[in-house]
């Protein structure tokens, strides 16, 4: 008995088309689900599907690989190196919608797409990869910027599967790319320029300092070193280190917001956290005096202001969901 669907548009479009194979999938699976299904359930004929998709897959990924082309376009065009790169990215991922794509990879165990996924996200990856590198490779080693590259193609499909999982219009890709470049920044540093932001406090008590930060805080010991005469210092990780430099309107700005009259000092010391209240809480305990307590701001935090070992004056923050 032939299939009918009542309320299907006569003019086919890749809409109808995709919309159609997506109901299939759930129904029947993606191995299941023959492009004669696909054509049947949409109302249209082989040869129509065949004007807008090259195969089932691309169903799935039509419009990332759109994208992926304007991708490498931008990165072929430009300047080479990690600002341009970053500059790629951004534009690669605004305004990206919940598509096809995001359906299945939300829904990939009951579409019985979990391999397919994973075989063409290797794909896009290595493509993506070899296009960074390739911005990458002028005056770089060639080892590190296909690293990099893999490790920046890596990063993309990761965060489209996590912004998939988030559930339609939850959250903004750019946000969530954002997220996941910023695991592989340390890897975009251009060649010869700062490579490590690192700020050095004098300690009346190297002891409690460390144990306030590290036990405390939750930062990592990277290195501990000892020197003559008793001399010894401990570097502690801070995950992704940012200058941020306001004039005098902007620090008043920012006083007003996140204190009830308090005022900063010349150099103060921000640390991105998981909770802020927690946070707070914990290092309150630990003995440092609260200035402000956590406050939302207009730039989608919560910010905490408290004055830890030394005199440091320190912001505390958790970002907030910008969506």
């Amino acid at each position: 008995m032939t299939e009918q669907r009542a309320g299907r548009p006569k003019l086919s479009s890749p809409e109808t088309i995709a919309e159609a194979a997506c109901e299939l999938f759930l129904e029947r699976g993606y191995d299941a689900t023959s492009i004669a299904d696909i054509a049947l359930r949409a109302g249209v004929s082989r040869s129509s599907f065949f004007n807008y998709f090259s195969s089932k897959s691309d169903i799935l990924w039509s419009s990332f690989d759109a994208r992926v082309a304007t991708l490498l376009t931008h990165l072929d065009a430009g300047e080479t190196g990690p600002r341009d790169v970053r500059t790629a990215l951004r534009a690669f991922a605004a305004g990206f919608a919940p598509d096809t794509l995001a359906l299945a990879m939300a829904n990939a165990v009951a579409m019985g797409l979990e391999e397919e996924l994973d075989r063409e996200s290797a794909v896009r990856t290595t493509r993506i990869g070899r296009s960074v590198a390739a911005a990458l490779r002028t005056g770089a080693d060639p080892l590190v910027a296909d690293v990099v590259g893999s490790a920046v193609g890596g990063a993309v499909l990761a965060a489209v599967r996590a912004w998939a999982a988030a559930g339609p219009g939850r959250t903004s890709l750019s946000r969530t790319l954002d997220q996941a470049i910023e695991v592989v920044a340390p890897l975009l540093v251009p060649q010869g320029g700062v490579r490590q932001l690192r700020l050095v406090v004098r300690s009346a008590d190297l002891d409690g300092a460390v144990s306030f930060y590290r036990d405390t805080l939750g930062m990592t010991e990277a290195h501990a070193f000892e020197g003559p005469d008793g001399a010894r210092v401990a570097i502690l990780e801070a995950g992704r280190a940012t200058l941020e430099l306001a004039d005098a309107a902007q620090v008043r700005f920012i006083d007003e917001v996140e204190t009830d009259g308090g005022e900063s000092d010349g150099i103060r010391v921000a640390l991105e956290v998981a909770d802020v209240e927690a946070t707070a809480e914990a290092l309150v305990h630990a003995g440092a005096p609260l200035e402000a307590p956590p406050t939302p701001t207009p730039w989608r935090s919560r910010n905490a202001r408290l004055r830890g070992p030394d005199g440091v004056q320190l912001t505390v923050f958790q970002e907030l969901d910008r969506e």
